[in-house]
């Protein structure tokens, strides 16, 4: 028989019988006791949930406090009175909903749960909006770890906050107290079939606090439109300021908003995520749609390091980023991000192109005084090394990109084709770029007359690189082969700056000074090497070698060639010529005067145009060396 059947049996059986009806235990089966204690205990529970309930109703009269005091503040027994009060409600509604549909008993707990509902509803609303300094997310993401194992709202909590004790400090004490409080409060309403009320409270609290954190960290929207407007300096500013709002927003503001949420509706895996993704969204599609609208304006070299600087904020921050927005409905979230990542990518990529190309069109034909160091070595090295520092970043973004040559390049200019690692392609990309402003320096070299100071030149350029190589990240990438093998090619340089520079002092001499000659011919090598020499000390000193390791290993070469050299030359065949008349006009210099003479080149001063004249006994220079330290 169906159960409600059973239920009119005994309805029925329990109505008085008329007097001249028949004795009740002989016509019909006895009253189940069972049946009758339950629904007893059911009528106690909903007495006992009416006297609180009551009690705290702000609409009804016998109410003494409930317009002035919470619920849960002070003593928090009868707090959880209250909430066990309403669970016993609700199971007897459905006892009567299952035994007598038609009950009042039915009527009167269904409008009690109602009343119920409203009172709670209210102390959410209020604990929310009293407690949003406690609440925020910076204090609940700084305590993430135990949140996860705090209390329900229970005699426990009040006991592990006594066990806490000083370890803790009274605003971790109260955000714990409100957290399961507002735990306690959602788990009872959403299991009662009221977690509407309470979802609807805590999405509007929750997002303005969000919104308000992402505004006091300057996160605003922003239209294609207008970004492309900013001048650069502006929006350089607003990269910096987005860089450090990232950080905060993902690591306090959204990781705090989950671990609440989780906390708060543990109840209810679809009303966490709904919670969370509405109270989020529109914030997160903000703050993670910047970058892409960065990397969407006009390229230029300039912007490299900042869209470098979007693009590591993003890929650091991605566990994170893919951790708190894990949900479904935050898919669009995590799909912006990656888009940025994205943009971003192929902004830099771009920015390369350009840059390699700029190096290339370069057509300044003005040379640089001296033979030093060219403004566009200066400012490719200095571009590269920065790029350098980004080398993680870039060896991702290149991994995709790698680089086709149209014949086959010479394997010095590049790293060992052996290495395979993470960091090849961009180590690769590098050393091409380098090779690009190697080769246009070649050309440059061109547009000096002399080609001495064309080698010179580009021994200086080149040193110049090598030298930023060694001292940047730079060499990791490119190793120390590829150095070397550059450091060899600065030789060569020096070696084809002396030879071409120095080739009439040496020929001027005889090529065996101790060979015997006559007076004549004595007086013309004398006179030759006094033309040639002082001809290349005009020149050298106005020529410049920047580096001071190799502007000394240059002179010193030189010297130890010509300064021996010479001399034999001179201790042969000086004392002949002594007695003649203008001897000392031939023999203008000492062997030991060389040197000093020689220290004043490749300063690039030009203040030694000419040599005074000195005897040729004299031991010491004829001008003064003391500026350079001698």
């Amino acid at each position: 028989m169906p159960r409600k059947g059973m239920r009119s049996v005994f309805m029925k059986s329990s109505s008085p019988s008329p007097s001249n009806s028949p004795s009740r235990s002989s016509t019909i089966p006895p009253l189940s006791p069972r049946h009758t204690f339950s629904e007893s205990l059911m009528e106690e529970n909903i007495e006992i949930a009416q006297s609180l309930i009551t009690k705290w109703d702000s609409n009804s009269q016998l109410s003494e406090f409930s317009n002035i005091n919470s619920l849960f503040n002070g003593d928090r027994s009868e707090a959880r009175q209250y909430l066990n009060s309403v669970k016993d409600l609700q199971t007897a509604m459905h006892y009567f909903i299952s035994h007598n549909s038609s009950s009042e008993n039915l009527v009167r707990a269904q409008f009690l749960m109602q009343t119920a509902m409203k009172r709670l509803e209210k102390e959410f609303y209020r604990i929310l909006s009293t407690n949003r300094e406690s609440l925020d997310p910076e204090s609940v993401s700084s305590r993430g770890s135990t949140i996860s194992s705090l209390s329900d709202f229970e005699e426990d909590l009040e006991d592990e906050l006594r066990t806490a004790g000083e370890s803790i400090s009274e605003v971790e004490r109260v955000s714990m107290a409100a957290m399961a409080d507002l735990k306690a409060i959602a788990d009872c309403m959403i299991s009662s079939g009221y977690g509407k009320e309470c979802v609807k409270i805590y999405k509007i609290i929750r997002k303005s606090i969000v919104d308000e954190g992402l505004y006091h960290l300057g996160v605003e929207k922003l239209s294609l439109n207008q970004v492309q407007k900013m001048d650069w300096n502006v929006l350089e500013l607003r990269i910096k300021n987005w860089l450090n709002a990232v950080k905060i927003a993902v690591k306090t503001l959204f990781y705090g908003e989950r671990i609440l949420c989780d906390h708060v509706f543990s109840a209810s895996a679809s009303i966490r995520e709904s919670c969370f993704t509405e109270i989020t969204k529109e914030g997160a599609m903000t703050l993670f749609g910047f970058p892409e609208l960065v990397a969407k304006c006009k390229k230029s070299s300039e912007k490299m390091f900042r869209t470098l600087d979007l693009y590591e904020a993003i890929i650091n921050l991605w566990p994170e980023i893919e951790s708190i927005f894990s949900y479904e409905s935050n898919s669009a979230l995590r799909t912006q991000a990656i888009n940025s990542l994205v943009k971003l990518g192929d902004a830099v990529r771009t920015m390369l192109t350009d840059f390699e190309s700029s190096i290339q069109k370069d057509s300044s034909k003005t040379s640089v005084p001296g033979g030093g160091v060219h403004p566009l070595t200066r400012y490719v090295m200095n571009y590269i090394t920065f790029l350098g520092d980004y080398s993680e970043i870039l060896a991702d973004i290149m991994a995709d990109w790698p680089l086709t040559f149209q014949s086959p390049l010479p394997e010095s200019y590049f790293p060992s084709s052996d290495d395979d690692g993470p960091f090849s392609a961009i180590s690769v990309r590098l050393a091409w770029l380098v090779l690009v402003l190697l080769c246009k320096l070649d050309g440059k070299a061109e547009l000096y007359k002399d080609v001495a100071l064309s080698y010179l030149f580009l021994a200086n350029n080149l040193q110049y690189v090598v030298n930023k190589v060694q001292s940047s990240n730079i060499k990791f990438l490119l190793g120390d082969n590829w150095v070397a093998k550059h450091e060899e090619k600065v030789k060569q340089y020096a070696a084809n700056y002396e030879r071409m520079g120095w080739s009439k002092v040496f020929s001027s001499l005889p090529e065996n000074p101790k060979a015997e000659i006559s007076p004549e011919q004595a007086k013309s090598y004398f006179k030759n090497f006094n033309a040639a020499f002082e001809e290349a000390y005009r020149k050298q000193t106005s020529w410049i070698v920047p580096d001071p390791k190799l502007r000394d290993e240059l002179k010193i070469s030189v010297a130890r060639k010509l300064v021996p050299l010479y001399r034999e030359y001179y201790e042969n065949h000086r004392v002949g010529l002594s007695r003649e008349c203008g001897s000392e006009s031939l023999v203008r210099y000492a062997p030991e005067n060389l040197n000093n003479y020689l220290s004043d080149l490749l300063y690039g001063n030009g203040g030694g145009g000419s040599i005074s004249s000195s005897s040729s006994s004299s031991s010491s220079p004829s001008r003064s060396h003391g500026r350079h330290g001698r």
